[in-house]
């Protein structure tokens, strides 16, 4: 929702965030599910005080749509 309040402010960092506000409306129903899916099971993340970077980042985004968009849009 960040997104689309941005896209709507009529601000040129606004306008950069049209296209992400876009994609996430249309994706909206499969982030969410992938989301869910990941909800409530272990994770190994390489331990507790020092986690291993890869596996705590891929925990922590278990979206492959959301990532992808977040990815295409870097300003």
């Amino acid at each position: 929702y960040w997104a689309s309040e941005l896209a709507a402010s009529g601000t040129s960092l606004g306008d950069k965030f049209k296209i992400v506000a876009q994609n996430l409306a249309q994706n909206e129903s499969a982030i969410v599910a992938q989301i869910n899916t990941a909800q409530g099971r272990k994770v190994d993340i390489g331990g507790y005080y020092k986690p291993d970077d890869k596996k705590a980042s891929a925990a922590m985004r278990p979206s492959a749509i959301f990532n992808q968009i977040l990815q295409n849009q870097i300003l």
